[in-house]
This record gives structure tokens, sequence and C-alpha cells, in this order.
């Protein structure tokens, strides 16, 4: 394939620029602009959004009714498992979502459309990778509350309120941003998306059952503990299973332990944040590179 999208450049400002317009709301409008885009391709094509949505749903409801007659606290806490299972859900959906994030992107690259959009006067060519990642985060907080509002049908009950709720969305959206960046970086630097698709499926299952998504790290062999407790994907889960159970809790609560110590809430808020900083460190390279 051409890489001839590396090797265009654009105007640092749009031409017939306003008087008066600065680039801080120019550039808000090219990301406005291309998110909007992605919600229309959305709405034509809906069968990927439903699939996303109900997809997890199935997972809670069989895997709920699969190990419904388990003992209370067998799996750690006191609530049924459906309780253990919903944070799992939450983010192995979020997850899924933020790693075919450069999917579009790819096949805009093949169809050429990113071609146009990258000899296009844009203030900033970060307008495109942002507005994949706000499109990916918004439809990510979509799905998780729908899974929060069937776990609750089904008897799971959120116990850390509102409060407990925003560090949710935060938790997620710290999830998401770092697999996005990670796909939407894989996007550029992949061949095509037949490498990009075969890298998602090599990866998805194989972290999600290397986390504490369906079971506890005591149920695991210690080698595979010490896995788990390094993957981002426990570190998203743990907070979010706690508040599941606590109505009392603070950003000094344990809420990870792990075989080589403890981690709190603002613990596993800080391993997120440092996964984030390292995959966009890493590419931001192939970015500068691809969109200079």
């Amino acid at each position: 394939m051409s890489n001839s999208f590396s090797q265009s450049t654009a105007p640092a400002l749009p031409l017939g620029k306003p008087a008066g317009q600065s680039t801080a709301a120019e550039f808000r409008q090219e990301t406005l602009a291309l998110t909007r885009r992605l919600f229309i391709q959305l709405g034509r094509r809906p069968s990927t959004f439903l699939a996303g949505i109900i997809q997890p749903l199935m997972w809670l409801v069989l895997f709920g009714a699969l190990f419904a007659n388990v003992p209370r606290g067998t799996f750690g806490i006191e609530g049924d498992y459906i309780q253990f299972l919903a944070a799992g859900v939450i983010i192995f959906t979020a997850f899924g979502g933020a790693l075919n994030a450069g999917v579009p992107l790819i096949f805009d690259r093949e169809f050429g459309f990113l071609n146009r959009l990258l000899v296009a006067p844009l203030v900033s060519r970060f307008s495109i990778v942002l507005a994949s990642t706000i499109f990916i985060f918004s439809l990510s907080l979509v799905q998780t509350a729908v899974i929060l509002l069937t776990s609750f049908w089904m008897g799971a009950n959120f116990a850390a309120g509102p409060e407990g709720l925003l560090v949710v969305a935060l938790v997620v959206g710290l999830l998401v941003l770092g697999f996005a960046a990670l796909s939407l970086g894989l996007a550029f630097a992949m061949p095509g998306h037949v490498e990009l698709l075969a890298f998602i499926l090599l990866v998805n299952l194989p972290l999600i059952f290397a986390s504490t998504a369906l079971a506890p790290l005591s149920f695991m062999p210690t080698w595979l503990q010490v896995v788990a407790s390094l993957n981002p994907l426990t570190h998203a889960i743990e907070p979010i299973r706690f508040l599941y159970t606590h109505a009392e809790w603070s950003f000094l609560s344990p809420v990870l332990q792990a075989p080589w110590g403890s981690l709190n809430l603002t613990g596993c808020l800080a391993a997120l944040v440092v996964f984030d900083a390292l995959v966009i460190g890493l590419v931001g390279v192939v970015l500068k590179k691809k969109l200079s």
C-alpha cells in the first residue's frame, strides 16, 4: 500500500480563516466535525453498536446464570457472582471497543479518505486522532451505563453512590485512552486492516483471561497471579468491583491484593495513568512521523 499519506504536508492554518477566529476555536471545530462524521457512520451502520451492547449483556446473563448457585463468598465478596462479574464485563467491553478504535482509521487509509484529510488545511492533524478517541470514549460510557442498569436489574446493586459512578467513568476513560491510543498507532504503523484485525484477535481474549474479569487472583496459579496483577485490565476492574460492594470508600481504600503487595484506589488509578503515558509516548513517535 502506498505511504503517500505519511508524505503529505498541510499549511499551519486553514485558508480563508475568518477574522478574529482563534486557532483553538478552529481546532475544536475540526475535532467536532470529525467526531460527528464517526457518529454519522455509526448511524448508517448501527449493527456494530448494537453488537457492542448485546455481546457484553450476553456475557453478563450467561455467566451470571452459569454461576448463579455458587455459594456466597466463593469469589471473595459477600454478594452474588453477578455482582462480581459486572465490573469485569464493564472493563472488557470498554477494552474491546478501545482496541477496535483504529479499525475505521485504517479503512480510511485504504479507501483514500485519510489522504484527503492530510492534505486539507487543518490547524492540527491531531484532531483526527482526538476525534476517534472521543468517539470510542462516548460509546464506552453508553455501554457502561447499559451494563450497570442491566446488572442492577439482575440484582447487583452499585453501593458507592453517584460519586462512585464518577470514579467508574474516570477508570473507563483512562483505560480507553491507553488502548485507543495503541490501536490508533497500530492503524498508522501496520500495512493494512488484515494485520490490525489479526493483532486484535491475538491479544483480546488472552488479556481478558489474564485479568480478574472472570475470577479472583486467589483462584489462579502463582505465575498467573503475577501476570494478572500487572495487567492494566485488572487495575481497572478491581476499583470498580470494590465500588460495587462498598458504600463507604475513599481513594486510600485497598482494592487489589497482589502477590507483590497491596494497591489502593489511588494506586490503581496511578497505574492506569502510567500505562497511558507509556503508550502515548510510544505511539506519539509513530504519529509524529506519519502525520508530519
